[in-house]
Order: structure tokens, then sequence, then C-alpha cells
């Protein structure tokens, strides 16, 4: 499941963290990598204990928990805090998977990475090529979103970020576990959401969406894991 999500951010916040990243110190986002990624990865990323990244990824994590969109299609049972990166001068980002598993910082705690996202805090305008390409049995897409907008898509897909050749691209990337660990079993838990909340607001009879909304939580039962 690919989605976006127009405006996570108000553009006050977005103006505000785009401007605390401007003035950030930087250090090579290779530090990071796996071993297989840091043979791809050129960027540059903020530390995860850095004030900018803390105050900020508590802001996304916030905006995330009160979008409705976000919430019926991520059913998020744990959030890793946000990472921030920037590309520049040729930089980029080679295909690679996430890993599968992370460990929530200064925890003993380990999050399943179901979801990747990715929020953008440079215009397209901005900056030339930076396109997030997702690969899928589809074939692949280029993602490249407005300033405080975000993209959601699953973990386990192949990506990467083509060459930033003028302007600086900024931008969130963090992971969510799931209490739907299937994507497709997300998916379509999200389509039945969403035509239930059609129904309601088109009047439909209450006894019918009491029934597909008794539907619905018995499928996540089903499928959920806590």
């Amino acid at each position: 499941m690919l989605l976006s999500i127009p405006e996570l951010l108000t553009p006050e916040q977005t103006r505000q963290c785009r401007a605390a990243l401007e003035q950030a110190a930087w250090v090579d986002g290779r530090d990071t990598a796996g071993h297989v990624a840091v043979q791809v990865k050129n960027n540059r990323q903020l530390p995860l204990d850095h004030p900018v990244a803390q105050h900020w990824g508590q802001a996304i994590v916030q905006a995330l928990s009160t979008n409705p969109t976000f919430m019926s299609a991520a059913l998020p049972q744990r959030i890793l805090p946000p990472r921030f990166n920037r590309y520049e001068g040729g930089e980029a980002y080679g295909f690679h998977i996430d890993n599968a598993i992370f460990q929530a910082p200064n925890t003993t705690t380990r999050v399943r990475s179901d979801i990747s996202t990715t929020v953008f805090f440079s215009d397209p305008d901005e900056y030339e090529g930076g396109e997030l390409i997702i690969r899928d049995t589809y074939g692949e897409h280029s993602i490249k979103l407005p300033s405080g907008h975000a993209v959601v898509y699953p973990g386990t897909s192949l990506h990467r970020v083509t060459p930033v050749t003028r302007g600086v691209r900024y931008g969130s990337f963090f992971w969510t576990q799931s209490l739907v660990r299937d994507d497709g079993r997300r998916a379509l838990l999200l389509e039945q959401d969403v035509a239930i909340q059609r129904l309601i607001q088109a009047g439909a009879d209450p006894e019918v969406v009491a029934q597909l909304t008794g539907v619905y939580h018995n499928l996540l039962r089903m499928w959920s894991e806590l």
C-alpha cells in the first residue's frame, strides 16, 4: 500500500522545522547504515540525540497520532523516533530494503519495520533529482511531494533516492510497527474503514453500518498482534 498524506504538519510547523534543519550540524549518513546499505548510501543525517531531531521528531509523531488517514492505514503499535536527512551535491541512496528490526533508542524495545514513512521538508522546485523511487509488483513509483507532505509505504519495499544535482533536499524518515503485520490485510482494513465512513456520510441504514463495522473489528481482532 502506497499512500500520500498531504499537510501532515501545518505550514508554520513546516517553516519552523525547515529553518531549524538549515542551521543544524549534520554528520555522515553512512554512520547509521548497515553493512549492505553503507555501500549505496551517500547523504547526511542528524544524530539521533540532536535537539532538533528530538524536538521535531516528537512533533511529527504527535501529528501522526491525530491524522485519521495515517491511523487508519498504519494501525500503529509502535513508532520509532523520526530521523532527518539531507541530500545535495550529487548525494543519493541506492536501492535497498530497510532493516526488518530496529531497537528503539535508549531502550531494550525492538520495533519491526512494517511501514516506512518519509516526510518532505523541501518543495519540489527547490531541488533537482532527489525523487524517492519505490519498486513493487506494479513497477517503480517516483515520489516528490511538497514540503510538509508525507508518503507511507511498506517497509518490505525496495527503494532509493535519486542523486540531488541542484539545491538541497531535506526530509524525515522513520518506521512503524503495525498491529497488523501483513500489508495486504492492512490495505483491506483501510478500504473497509473508508467505505464505512462514506456510508455514514451518505446517511446509510445504521444497522448496515453497525454490521460492517462489526466485520471490520472482528477482522482486526483476528489479524492484530499485541
